[in-house]
């Protein structure tokens, strides 16, 4: 898929997480925003997928480590065809199938319920083992978030994915540099995070989370990488595509309000107009 149509179906991502979290009063836009182009690439372009057939065995599989922007998941999974756009309005409403964090039991082309942090990286590494262990060709891959990577569980996670040389595991860190209490320098800082996973056998490509080129080529390199897993930490901007949320820790998990919905709308709008040149 050219550069410009997966433009144009991030910012539509990014449109669905405004609207979800408006719509509920409640979720995580920030890191949703900043996720926004890594999950339409994961969607669109890199995974083996078929909205069709969510369950088809042989398909890659993909963990949502950090659970909390789940507004982004959801929307891209609407734009990707496996639910109509308009149950997003109904994100963390009662009967709704979006709840506030992933379920695998609820929502189609979700492969695992998460939430609490750390734990995610986990369930992908026992995914991909599982592969391993049945000769099977699906890929694994899950996504960070930077402040995520506090978590001890994280680094069990990479100490067994590096042992046991799953190379049929992406690991992707949304490197926004920002969490729900502010920068991850001041909080409890967890860098150099690519350092941490080449420690632990990792192969490590840093990238820029909003460049398709640079995410390609990453996911390319991650591909053809053997005898070890990947660690993908993609540099991004919390917020991205919303003018007043842009670089602020205060968006981490606080929805926007009508009028606050219309700027970002307009701001989206702008964006659409700019790709359609």
């Amino acid at each position: 898929m050219e550069d410009i149509e997966l433009k144009k179906h991030a910012n539509e991502v990014r449109k669905g997480v405004v609207i979800s979290t408006n719509s509920c009063g409640a979720g995580h836009p920030g890191g949703s925003l900043s996720a926004a182009d890594i999950f339409t690439y994961l969607y669109f372009e890199e995974m083996n997928i078929d909205p069709e057939n969510p369950q088809d065995p042989g398909r890659d599989r993909f963990v949502l480590s950090k659970g909390h922007t789940a507004p982004g998941l959801y929307s891209v999974l609407a734009e990707r065809g496996f639910f109509p756009k308009e149950d997003l309005k109904t994100l963390r409403k009662l009967g709704s199938h979006l709840q506030g964090h992933p379920s695998l039991k609820s929502t189609p082309g979700v492969d695992m319920s998460t939430g609490s942090l750390g734990q995610g990286i986990s369930a992908a590494c026992g995914m991909a083992m599982a592969g391993k262990m049945d000769g099977a060709s699906y890929r694994v891959y899950t996504l960070l978030g930077d402040g995520e990577t506090e978590e001890g569980q994280v680094w069990e996670a990479a100490m067994f994915a590096g042992a046991k040389k799953l190379d049929n595991l992406v690991v992707i860190v949304d490197f926004n540099g920002l969490q729900i209490d502010g920068p991850i320098t001041e909080v409890n800082d967890p860098t150099p995070i690519d350092k941490k996973f080449e420690a632990f056998r990792f192969h490590v490509i840093n990238c820029d989370a909003h460049d398709f080129g640079e995410l390609r080529a990453a996911f390319k390199e991650a591909r053809e990488t053997k005898g070890c897993p990947t660690a993908i930490i993609a540099h991004s901007l919390k917020g991205k595509g919303v003018s007043f949320m842009e670089g602020k820790a205060d968006w981490h998990g606080k929805a926007p309000n009508d009028e606050e919905l219309k700027v970002a709308l307009a701001d989206l709008d702008k964006i659409a107009a700019a790709l359609e040149g």
